[in-house]
């Protein structure tokens, strides 16, 4: 049975739509509400508030933190300056995808990574050799998602850090209200946002000081079915949707590496040894057989469909994540590939997906056929390719310390 998060005396009595899922064993929120748009729209225009004290957290500390978490991940972490966070992932020795996540530097042997499956065990059992002590941090310390366009001028009245100079990846520790918490500039909704963590101990306390930090900024506590929606118009890949933990699945097809979630810029080969770099590198020189693409599905052919049932067309308000075989555009009948996961994108008013495809097929512009049911039938419409990114905001990575520094210059 799932459990309440440090936030859920506050969550649960807001969340009047009573849709909850379960997270890493803890309730985590659907909708707030009975519609989810409004949260959707938070994100987008205002800011929404996520709990997302469900990941898994872990301190990693010592002499070797540096060299041990280099051996394990497949980007350097030398290059990782304090003060900084990287989106990375790591890999078994065959080069296939264990979990992503993120990791802070906070200090130069002080780290924190956080992953969507448990990998303490995964990383405690390379530890030989290395002086490093890992802890499983994630039942002490919580967390809290801002994000949205008015994330920034929330978090100016209540902490005591220069918001405008925290750049884009970075992370602090700062006080918000005379709460110690850590604060990063990150977010998995693809727009303007941050992290905040903190002990499970002022949890009430955090959550209390945003709402009321954004009361004038219309935030709202938002839930994961509005975030699915904005983590597929920013092309980020969730495991269990859209790739599989190599070390949960049965048959090797089930398998990805970095290059073919499309996160082969996180990967640094030309180092010291890590986990699966043998692997790693003879698929750079001899290419990939799949990649991670983005899919625009025409919408008129899609309505000329519903049309001839005498029907509107009709697409899911939420984010789904199933496979739907996708086609070659002039031979339908070979299969090229399945999409993971899409939405109606409120914002570009667009049919989107993300979709693993045969590389060759993965070229910018290029059309394929993406199979819909309407009335029992299988249906195919066109799709055109494209970077899973369709939704990019300049105020994401925008920095207006540095901005103001060379308008003052």
């Amino acid at each position: 049975m799932p459990i309440g998060t440090p936030f859920h005396e506050r969550t649960s009595n807001l969340c009047t739509s009573m849709r909850w899922k379960e997270w890493s064993g803890y309730y985590a929120v659907c909708s707030y509400n009975s519609l989810h748009e409004p949260e959707y729209f938070a994100f987008r225009h205002s800011a929404g508030l996520l709990d997302v004290t469900p990941l898994f957290k872990y301190s990693v500390k010592g002499k070797d933190a540096e060299k041990f978490l280099s051996r394990v991940m497949v980007k350097n972490i030398a290059k990782l300056k304090v003060g900084r966070v990287s989106y990375l992932c790591w890999c078994n020795d065959e080069g296939k995808v264990v979990d992503d996540g993120t990791c802070m530097r906070l200090d130069e042997d002080v780290f924190f990574v956080t992953s969507a499956d448990p990998c303490y065990y995964w990383f405690k059992r390379f530890t030989r050799g290395y002086d490093v002590e890992i802890e499983d941090a994630t039942d002490v310390i919580c967390g809290l998602a801002l994000q949205g366009p008015t994330s920034r001028d929330i978090l100016k009245q209540v902490i005591d850090i220069d918001m405008d100079t925290l750049k884009f990846f970075g992370v602090r520790d700062a006080n918000i209200e005379n709460i110690p918490v850590y604060i990063s500039r990150t977010g998995y909704t693809g727009d303007l946002g941050y992290e905040i963590w903190t002990e499970n101990k002022n949890a009430l306390q955090l959550w209390d000081t945003l709402m009321g930090a954004g009361r004038n900024y219309d935030i709202q506590p938002a839930g994961l079915d509005a975030l699915d929606i904005t983590r597929v118009e920013s092309g980020l890949i969730l495991k269990g949707a859209d790739y599989y933990n190599a070390q949960h699945v049965l048959i090797e097809d089930r398998m990805s590496t970095p290059y073919e979630l499309g996160l082969g810029w996180t990967v640094n080969l030309d180092r010291v040894p890590f986990m699966g770099q043998a692997a790693l590198k003879k698929e750079k020189q001899e290419g990939s057989l799949w990649a991670t693409v983005g899919l625009d599905i025409n919408w008129p052919e899609l309505e000329a469909i519903y049309n001839n049932y005498g029907l509107p067309p009709e697409v899911c308000s939420s984010a789904w994540r199933q496979s739907i075989p996708i086609y070659d555009f002039d031979n339908p009948r070979v299969q090229i590939g399945y999409a993971t996961s899409g939405t109606w994108s409120p914002t570009l008013k667009k049919n989107i997906a993300l979709a693993t495809i045969q590389k060759r097929y993965d070229k910018s512009g290029s059309k394929i056929k993406f199979e819909v049911t309407v009335e029992h039938a299988r249906h195919l419409v066109s799709a055109i390719v494209n970077k899973p990114q369709f939704f990019d905001p300049e105020r994401k990575k925008s920095n207006p310390g540095l901005e103001k520094a060379k308008t003052n210059g």
